[in-house]
């Protein structure tokens, strides 16, 4: 087994483990709070970080983790591993399906190994470097429309575009694409890494929020960085799509609106 499948392993079993703590508490009464950024959190959530955080170190006690509840450790090593213990809070404690469990291992710099489970769903995106993406098992390849006029384009809050400056970029979007579902959070690029959405947009992302998604998609043949193109966790900013999709994409995405004033 090479370094990154035995990676792989371990990071499926903590997803898997993670997840069935989420659903001791999902779909029953749960007490919100709201951090810093306003952002909601719920025992679940950390909990669910706990959980994550005790398996990866105690499989590698020299590794970083960095993760949304409790963050970073071991910052100047190597291999990091992002978490998101509930992706979609929101949907969670109303009760709706679309959440996820997100982990990602960033080596040096490059995420190489990437696991996306939705525990309420039983669904399961996972990738390593070289060994492609598998979706509940089977192989994962994104759709080869190269066309906007015929994809589906995701979002997770529409509202969002204006209020991080991408009013029309996503005003230029709507109207060149075909349909725009919003299909959100982690779940909108799992979509997309499984075919069955052609891009995914967010304007503002975290790099827990994104950690498993750059070597999902790029395993499965599309991409996903930041709207300039990068290949990155980093961007503050997240899109996924196929590789044929991404030339006509990439310059309505950049667009920016104009400064008020």
């Amino acid at each position: 087994m090479s370094e990154l499948a035995r990676y792989l392993d371990v990071a499926l079993e903590a997803a898997f483990v993670a997840g069935r703590r989420t659903l001791a508490h999902f779909q029953t009464p749960l007490a919100v709070e709201a951090k810093a950024d306003a952002s909601p959190v719920t025992i679940a959530d950390r909990e669910t970080e706990a959980v994550l955080r005790e398996l990866l170190e105690a499989a590698f006690p020299q590794h970083g983790i960095v993760g949304e509840e409790y963050g970073a450790s071991r910052p100047g090593a190597s291999h990091q591993w992002y978490l998101d213990p509930i992706d979609g809070t929101k949907s969670f404690v109303r009760g709706v399906p679309l959440y996820a469990v997100l982990i990602g291992l960033e080596v040096d710099g490059r995420v190489e190994v990437g696991v996306a489970h939705f525990p309420a769903l039983n669904e399961t995106l996972a990738a390593a470097s070289g060994h492609g993406t598998r979706w509940n098992g089977r192989p994962a390849l994104v759709r080869t429309n190269p066309s906007l006029a015929e994809a589906f384009v995701g979002f997770t809050d529409a509202a969002a575009f204006a209020q991080h400056g991408r009013a029309q970029a996503w005003q230029r979007l709507q109207a060149a694409a075909a349909y725009r579902p919003g299909w959100s959070d982690a779940y909108g690029h799992a979509l997309v890494a499984s075919g069955r959405l052609d891009a995914m947009l967010d304007p503002v992302m975290h790099a827990w929020d994104c950690g498993p998604f750059p070597v999902l998609l790029r395993e499965a043949g599309g991409r996903f960085g930041a709207w300039d193109g990068r290949e990155t966790i980093h961007g503050g900013e997240a899109v996924s799509c196929s590789a044929a999709l991404w030339p006509e994409l990439a310059p309505l995405l950049a667009l920016r609106d104009e400064p008020a004033g």
